[in-house]
Protein backbone atom coordinates (compact mmCIF):
# COMPACT_ATOMS: atom_id res chain seq x y z
CA UNK A 1 0.00 0.00 0.00
CA UNK A 2 1.94 3.38 -1.20
CA UNK A 3 1.62 6.01 1.92
CA UNK A 4 0.98 9.32 0.88
CA UNK A 5 2.95 12.03 1.42
CA UNK A 6 3.87 14.04 4.82
CA UNK A 7 1.32 16.69 5.52
CA UNK A 8 2.69 20.43 5.21
CA UNK A 9 2.35 20.46 8.99
CA UNK A 10 5.00 17.48 9.45
CA UNK A 11 7.08 19.27 6.62
CA UNK A 12 7.00 23.17 8.08
CA UNK A 13 9.54 22.31 10.61
CA UNK A 14 12.33 21.51 8.50
CA UNK A 15 14.54 23.88 9.84
CA UNK A 16 13.33 24.27 13.65
CA UNK A 17 16.19 25.96 15.18
CA UNK A 18 16.23 28.58 12.10
CA UNK A 19 12.71 29.25 12.89
CA UNK A 20 12.59 29.56 16.61
CA UNK A 21 15.75 32.00 15.92
CA UNK A 22 14.04 34.39 13.12
CA UNK A 23 10.50 33.83 15.95
CA UNK A 24 12.78 34.86 19.03
CA UNK A 25 14.60 38.34 16.89
CA UNK A 26 11.16 39.19 15.55
CA UNK A 27 9.23 38.85 18.95
CA UNK A 28 11.60 40.25 21.21
CA UNK A 29 11.49 43.61 19.25
CA UNK A 30 7.84 43.78 20.42
CA UNK A 31 8.24 42.87 23.45
CA UNK A 32 10.17 44.41 26.57
CA UNK A 33 10.32 45.25 30.07
CA UNK A 34 10.96 43.68 33.89
CA UNK A 35 10.86 40.52 35.95
CA UNK A 36 7.22 39.18 37.05
CA UNK A 37 6.59 37.38 40.31
CA UNK A 38 8.03 34.43 38.51
CA UNK A 39 11.47 36.23 38.49
CA UNK A 40 11.60 36.08 34.37
CA UNK A 41 11.12 39.01 31.90
CA UNK A 42 8.77 39.49 28.87
CA UNK A 43 12.00 38.62 26.73
CA UNK A 44 12.89 35.67 28.80
CA UNK A 45 8.96 34.05 28.33
CA UNK A 46 8.91 34.66 25.00
CA UNK A 47 12.38 32.67 24.68
CA UNK A 48 10.65 30.08 26.68
CA UNK A 49 7.49 29.93 24.44
CA UNK A 50 9.67 30.15 20.99
CA UNK A 51 11.62 26.88 22.50
CA UNK A 52 8.40 24.92 24.14
CA UNK A 53 6.14 25.65 21.20
CA UNK A 54 7.19 26.77 18.35
CA UNK A 55 5.80 29.63 17.89
CA UNK A 56 5.22 33.52 18.96
CA UNK A 57 3.50 33.72 22.63
CA UNK A 58 0.18 35.43 22.71
CA UNK A 59 -0.04 38.48 24.77
CA UNK A 60 -2.02 37.13 27.10
CA UNK A 61 -0.05 33.78 27.92
CA UNK A 62 3.11 36.20 28.45
CA UNK A 63 1.30 37.84 31.05
CA UNK A 64 0.33 34.27 32.56
CA UNK A 65 4.02 33.61 32.32
CA UNK A 66 5.70 36.31 33.69
CA UNK A 67 3.43 36.07 36.53
CA UNK A 68 3.86 31.92 37.68
CA UNK A 69 5.38 31.43 40.49
CA UNK A 70 8.85 30.26 38.72
CA UNK A 71 10.37 29.78 35.20
CA UNK A 72 9.68 25.87 35.26
CA UNK A 73 5.99 26.82 35.86
CA UNK A 74 5.97 29.66 33.35
CA UNK A 75 7.22 26.89 30.69
CA UNK A 76 4.22 24.45 31.74
CA UNK A 77 2.09 26.89 30.58
CA UNK A 78 3.75 27.02 27.11
CA UNK A 79 3.07 23.11 27.09
CA UNK A 80 -0.79 23.93 26.87
CA UNK A 81 -0.04 25.45 23.37
CA UNK A 82 -1.45 23.14 20.83
CA UNK A 83 1.69 23.48 18.72
CA UNK A 84 3.49 21.80 21.57
CA UNK A 85 2.16 18.39 20.35
CA UNK A 86 1.20 19.36 17.04
CA UNK A 87 4.64 20.36 16.02
CA UNK A 88 7.36 19.99 18.94
CA UNK A 89 6.43 16.72 20.38
CA UNK A 90 5.43 15.04 16.98
CA UNK A 91 8.61 15.74 15.33
CA UNK A 92 10.67 14.52 18.58
CA UNK A 93 8.81 11.25 18.13
CA UNK A 94 8.52 11.01 14.13
CA UNK A 95 11.97 9.89 13.74
CA UNK A 96 12.03 7.00 16.11
CA UNK A 97 9.25 5.40 13.81
CA UNK A 98 11.38 4.61 10.14
CA UNK A 99 14.48 3.47 9.57
CA UNK A 100 15.62 6.79 7.48
CA UNK A 101 14.86 8.43 11.39
CA UNK A 102 13.81 11.19 9.09
CA UNK A 103 10.76 13.56 10.68
CA UNK A 104 9.55 13.32 6.93
CA UNK A 105 6.39 10.98 7.50
CA UNK A 106 3.04 10.80 7.92
CA UNK A 107 0.83 10.41 11.58
CA UNK A 108 1.36 6.78 12.50
CA UNK A 109 0.16 5.38 15.95
CA UNK A 110 3.61 5.27 17.71
CA UNK A 111 4.02 9.13 17.18
CA UNK A 112 0.41 9.20 18.06
CA UNK A 113 0.94 7.23 21.57
CA UNK A 114 4.30 9.20 22.42
CA UNK A 115 2.26 12.48 21.94
CA UNK A 116 -0.81 11.62 24.13
CA UNK A 117 1.57 10.01 26.61
CA UNK A 118 3.34 13.68 26.89
CA UNK A 119 0.05 15.39 27.04
CA UNK A 120 -1.42 13.00 29.69
CA UNK A 121 1.77 12.45 31.68
CA UNK A 122 1.48 8.88 31.37
CA UNK A 123 4.87 7.94 33.29
CA UNK A 124 7.18 7.32 30.09
CA UNK A 125 8.93 4.35 31.53
CA UNK A 126 6.20 2.91 30.12
CA UNK A 127 6.80 4.03 27.02
CA UNK A 128 7.58 -0.06 25.83
CA UNK A 129 5.72 -1.74 27.63
CA UNK A 130 2.05 -0.53 28.30
CA UNK A 131 -0.70 -1.76 26.78
CA UNK A 132 -1.38 1.42 25.36
CA UNK A 133 -2.00 3.46 21.93
CA UNK A 134 -3.65 6.97 21.33
CA UNK A 135 -6.50 6.71 18.42
CA UNK A 136 -8.75 9.66 16.69
CA UNK A 137 -11.45 10.37 19.22
CA UNK A 138 -14.17 8.87 17.77
CA UNK A 139 -16.33 11.62 17.27
CA UNK A 140 -14.50 12.83 14.06
CA UNK A 141 -15.59 9.82 12.26
CA UNK A 142 -12.15 9.08 11.21
CA UNK A 143 -11.41 5.89 10.22
CA UNK A 144 -11.12 3.01 12.47
CA UNK A 145 -8.03 1.75 14.02
CA UNK A 146 -6.33 -1.15 12.19
CA UNK A 147 -2.81 -2.93 12.06
CA UNK A 148 -3.75 -3.24 8.39
CA UNK A 149 -3.25 0.18 7.38
CA UNK A 150 -2.36 3.69 8.89
CA UNK A 151 -5.89 4.90 7.47
CA UNK A 152 -7.00 6.37 10.74
CA UNK A 153 -4.05 8.54 11.52
CA UNK A 154 -3.75 9.60 7.49
CA UNK A 155 -6.67 10.69 8.05
CA UNK A 156 -5.80 13.12 10.93
CA UNK A 157 -3.32 14.69 8.85
CA UNK A 158 -5.50 15.30 5.89
CA UNK A 159 -7.81 17.01 8.04
CA UNK A 160 -5.57 18.51 10.29
CA UNK A 161 -6.43 17.18 13.73
CA UNK A 162 -5.18 19.25 16.34
CA UNK A 163 -3.34 16.04 18.25
CA UNK A 164 -4.14 17.77 21.38
CA UNK A 165 -7.42 17.64 21.52
CA UNK A 166 -8.20 14.40 19.20
CA UNK A 167 -6.22 11.77 20.56
CA UNK A 168 -7.67 9.39 23.21
CA UNK A 169 -6.56 6.75 24.70
CA UNK A 170 -7.26 2.76 24.49
CA UNK A 171 -6.03 -0.24 25.10
CA UNK A 172 -3.70 -1.41 22.47
CA UNK A 173 -4.83 -5.35 22.84
CA UNK A 174 -8.31 -3.94 22.30
CA UNK A 175 -8.27 -2.27 19.19
CA UNK A 176 -5.42 -3.84 17.41
CA UNK A 177 -6.91 -7.90 17.67
CA UNK A 178 -3.00 -9.07 19.14
CA UNK A 179 -2.70 -11.17 22.08
CA UNK A 180 -2.11 -9.48 25.25
CA UNK A 181 0.89 -11.48 25.27
CA UNK A 182 2.18 -9.35 22.05
CA UNK A 183 1.85 -5.80 23.23
CA UNK A 184 4.69 -3.96 24.29
CA UNK A 185 3.88 -0.32 24.26
CA UNK A 186 4.97 1.33 21.30
CA UNK A 187 7.20 -1.58 20.06
CA UNK A 188 3.70 -3.26 18.57
CA UNK A 189 2.19 -1.01 17.42
CA UNK A 190 1.85 -0.81 13.46
CA UNK A 191 4.19 2.67 12.98
CA UNK A 192 7.21 0.19 15.00
CA UNK A 193 6.15 -3.46 13.03
CA UNK A 194 6.20 -2.12 10.00
CA UNK A 195 9.39 0.01 9.98
CA UNK A 196 11.66 -3.06 11.77
CA UNK A 197 9.73 -6.30 11.38
CA UNK A 198 9.52 -5.84 7.41
CA UNK A 199 11.68 -8.75 6.10
CA UNK A 200 15.30 -9.07 7.71
CA UNK A 201 15.80 -11.25 10.77
CA UNK A 202 13.78 -8.83 13.79
CA UNK A 203 17.25 -7.41 14.74
CA UNK A 204 16.35 -4.19 13.43
CA UNK A 205 13.40 -3.77 16.30
CA UNK A 206 16.55 -4.18 19.19
CA UNK A 207 18.71 -1.96 17.28
CA UNK A 208 16.72 1.00 16.73
CA UNK A 209 14.88 0.27 20.08
CA UNK A 210 18.43 1.02 21.33
CA UNK A 211 19.27 4.19 19.14
CA UNK A 212 15.94 5.26 19.47
CA UNK A 213 15.57 5.35 23.61
CA UNK A 214 18.46 4.20 24.85
CA UNK A 215 20.59 6.50 22.75
CA UNK A 216 23.22 3.55 21.84
CA UNK A 217 23.75 2.57 18.87
CA UNK A 218 25.33 -0.88 18.14
CA UNK A 219 28.89 0.41 17.58
CA UNK A 220 29.34 2.05 20.89
CA UNK A 221 28.73 -0.54 23.29
CA UNK A 222 30.56 -3.48 21.23
CA UNK A 223 31.28 -5.92 23.97
CA UNK A 224 33.60 -9.01 22.51
CA UNK A 225 33.28 -10.57 26.63
CA UNK A 226 30.14 -11.95 26.01
CA UNK A 227 30.02 -15.57 25.41
CA UNK A 228 28.66 -16.21 21.46
CA UNK A 229 27.03 -19.42 22.35
CA UNK A 230 23.23 -17.90 20.99
CA UNK A 231 24.11 -16.30 18.28
CA UNK A 232 22.35 -17.42 15.15
CA UNK A 233 23.23 -19.73 12.48
CA UNK A 234 22.94 -16.71 9.71
CA UNK A 235 25.94 -15.08 11.01
CA UNK A 236 29.38 -16.67 9.92
CA UNK A 237 32.10 -16.84 12.02
CA UNK A 238 34.73 -16.71 9.20
CA UNK A 239 33.97 -13.97 7.24
CA UNK A 240 35.79 -13.36 4.26
CA UNK A 241 37.78 -16.93 5.54
CA UNK A 242 38.78 -14.52 8.35
CA UNK A 243 37.57 -15.91 11.65
CA UNK A 244 39.61 -12.69 13.72
CA UNK A 245 36.96 -10.49 12.14
CA UNK A 246 34.12 -12.29 14.24
CA UNK A 247 36.14 -12.87 17.15
CA UNK A 248 36.99 -9.03 17.12
CA UNK A 249 34.02 -7.17 15.58
CA UNK A 250 30.50 -9.57 14.86
CA UNK A 251 30.80 -10.96 18.15
CA UNK A 252 30.99 -7.52 20.04
CA UNK A 253 27.38 -6.97 18.70
CA UNK A 254 25.92 -10.21 18.50
CA UNK A 255 26.66 -11.89 21.66
CA UNK A 256 24.31 -9.26 23.45
CA UNK A 257 22.22 -8.45 20.75
CA UNK A 258 20.84 -12.02 19.29
CA UNK A 259 19.79 -13.22 22.81
CA UNK A 260 17.70 -10.18 23.21
CA UNK A 261 16.63 -9.94 19.74
CA UNK A 262 15.03 -13.38 20.83
CA UNK A 263 12.07 -11.99 22.27
CA UNK A 264 10.58 -10.68 19.16
CA UNK A 265 11.09 -14.45 17.80
CA UNK A 266 7.18 -14.35 17.48
CA UNK A 267 6.61 -11.14 15.71
CA UNK A 268 6.30 -10.72 11.57
CA UNK A 269 5.02 -7.56 9.04
CA UNK A 270 4.20 -9.27 5.92
CA UNK A 271 5.23 -6.69 3.18
CA UNK A 272 2.51 -7.95 0.50
CA UNK A 273 -0.94 -7.88 3.19
CA UNK A 274 1.06 -4.98 5.19
CA UNK A 275 -0.13 -6.30 8.48
CA UNK A 276 1.58 -7.46 11.29
CA UNK A 277 1.31 -10.72 12.88
CA UNK A 278 1.94 -12.68 16.39
CA UNK A 279 2.14 -16.20 16.53
CA UNK A 280 2.61 -17.78 20.22
CA UNK A 281 4.80 -20.60 19.96
CA UNK A 282 5.52 -20.28 16.65
CA UNK A 283 9.12 -18.61 15.85
CA UNK A 284 9.14 -17.05 12.67
CA UNK A 285 10.98 -18.52 9.70
CA UNK A 286 13.11 -15.46 9.35
CA UNK A 287 15.45 -16.57 12.54
CA UNK A 288 16.64 -19.36 10.75
CA UNK A 289 17.63 -17.61 7.34
CA UNK A 290 20.72 -18.59 5.78
CA UNK A 291 21.20 -21.24 8.20
CA UNK A 292 23.82 -22.67 6.41
CA UNK A 293 26.22 -19.83 7.25
CA UNK A 294 27.50 -21.45 10.38
CA UNK A 295 24.87 -25.12 10.69
CA UNK A 296 26.72 -25.35 14.53
CA UNK A 297 24.92 -21.38 15.48
CA UNK A 298 22.25 -21.18 17.71
CA UNK A 299 18.67 -22.05 16.92
CA UNK A 300 15.77 -20.23 18.56
CA UNK A 301 13.24 -22.24 19.83
CA UNK A 302 11.02 -19.73 21.52
CA UNK A 303 10.80 -15.78 22.40
CA UNK A 304 13.19 -16.52 25.84
CA UNK A 305 15.62 -13.53 26.16
CA UNK A 306 18.72 -12.76 28.63
CA UNK A 307 20.58 -9.77 29.18
CA UNK A 308 23.65 -10.63 28.74
CA UNK A 309 24.92 -7.13 28.88
CA UNK A 310 24.42 -7.16 32.58
CA UNK A 311 27.46 -7.84 33.45
CA UNK A 312 30.99 -6.57 31.18
CA UNK A 313 31.32 -2.84 29.92
CA UNK A 314 27.67 -2.18 29.12
CA UNK A 315 26.82 -2.74 33.04
CA UNK A 316 27.60 1.16 32.58
CA UNK A 317 23.65 1.13 31.52
CA UNK A 318 22.87 1.27 34.33
CA UNK A 319 20.36 -1.84 34.53
CA UNK A 320 17.55 -2.33 37.42
CA UNK A 321 18.39 -4.32 40.24
CA UNK A 322 14.60 -4.92 40.73
CA UNK A 323 14.71 -7.13 37.29
CA UNK A 324 16.00 -10.47 36.61
CA UNK A 325 17.66 -9.52 33.35
CA UNK A 326 15.55 -12.31 31.54
CA UNK A 327 12.38 -13.66 30.46
CA UNK A 328 10.36 -14.13 27.93
CA UNK A 329 8.62 -11.93 24.89
CA UNK A 330 9.12 -8.09 23.82
CA UNK A 331 7.21 -6.96 26.79
CA UNK A 332 9.27 -7.84 29.58
CA UNK A 333 12.03 -6.80 27.25
CA UNK A 334 10.90 -3.62 27.28
CA UNK A 335 10.68 -3.47 30.87
CA UNK A 336 14.25 -4.75 31.20
CA UNK A 337 15.69 -1.28 28.73
CA UNK A 338 12.98 1.13 29.96
CA UNK A 339 14.12 0.85 33.47
CA UNK A 340 17.89 1.04 32.88
CA UNK A 341 19.95 4.27 33.82
CA UNK A 342 20.56 4.35 30.05
CA UNK A 343 16.70 4.97 29.48
CA UNK A 344 16.23 7.87 31.77
CA UNK A 345 19.23 9.79 30.57
CA UNK A 346 18.76 8.86 27.20
CA UNK A 347 15.32 10.71 27.02
CA UNK A 348 16.16 13.99 29.05
CA UNK A 349 19.26 14.41 27.10
CA UNK A 350 17.34 14.37 23.88
CA UNK A 351 14.98 17.09 25.13
CA UNK A 352 17.77 18.98 26.42
CA UNK A 353 19.04 19.18 23.05
CA UNK A 354 15.68 19.61 21.32
CA UNK A 355 14.64 22.80 23.48
CA UNK A 356 18.16 24.21 23.79
CA UNK A 357 19.57 23.43 19.94
CA UNK A 358 22.57 22.32 21.42
CA UNK A 359 23.95 19.35 23.24
CA UNK A 360 24.66 19.33 26.83
CA UNK A 361 28.86 20.87 27.33
CA UNK A 362 29.33 22.79 29.56
CA UNK A 363 29.54 21.94 33.68
CA UNK A 364 26.31 23.80 34.09
CA UNK A 365 24.67 22.11 31.37
CA UNK A 366 25.85 18.65 32.92
CA UNK A 367 24.45 19.67 35.89
CA UNK A 368 21.27 20.64 35.01
CA UNK A 369 21.36 17.24 32.78
CA UNK A 370 21.62 15.78 36.57
CA UNK A 371 19.81 17.26 37.82
CA UNK A 372 16.51 16.94 35.70
CA UNK A 373 16.73 13.09 35.49
CA UNK A 374 16.58 13.13 39.36
CA UNK A 375 13.27 15.23 38.62
CA UNK A 376 12.35 13.38 35.46
CA UNK A 377 12.14 10.09 38.47
CA UNK A 378 10.57 12.39 40.98
CA UNK A 379 7.77 13.52 38.96
CA UNK A 380 7.13 9.77 37.72
CA UNK A 381 8.78 10.23 34.31
CA UNK A 382 6.90 13.08 33.02
CA UNK A 383 8.30 14.15 29.92
CA UNK A 384 6.32 17.25 29.59
CA UNK A 385 8.10 18.12 32.64
CA UNK A 386 11.41 17.80 31.03
CA UNK A 387 10.68 19.69 28.25
CA UNK A 388 9.56 22.62 31.16
CA UNK A 389 12.25 22.28 33.07
CA UNK A 390 14.61 22.56 29.82
CA UNK A 391 13.19 25.41 28.88
CA UNK A 392 13.82 27.50 31.93
CA UNK A 393 17.02 26.54 32.72
CA UNK A 394 17.66 27.73 28.65
CA UNK A 395 15.89 31.00 28.89
CA UNK A 396 18.99 33.07 28.91
CA UNK A 397 19.33 36.18 30.67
Amino acid sequence: MKQKSPTRRSIAVTTRSALLGTLAASTLCLWHGGAGAAGISNDQALRIYNRVAGIPAPAAKLTQMTAASDPVAAALIATNDPSFYNNTVRNLAAPWTNRAQTVFVPLNDYTATVVGMVRDDVPFNQLLSADLVYVANSSLGLPGYSLGNNDMYQAMDDNNVDLSQGLVSAKQSAVSGLPGAAIAGVLSTRGATSAFFINGTNRAMFRFTMMNHLCSDLQTIMDTTRPPDRIRQDVTRSPGGDSSLFLNNCVGCHSGMDPMAQAFAYYNFDETTMVTSYTPGKVQPKYSINNTNFPQGFVTPDDSWSNRWRSGPNAVLGWSPALQGSGNGANSLGVELASSAAFTSCQVTRVFKYVCLRAPSTPADNSQVTAMIASFQAHNYSLRQVFAESAAFCMGN
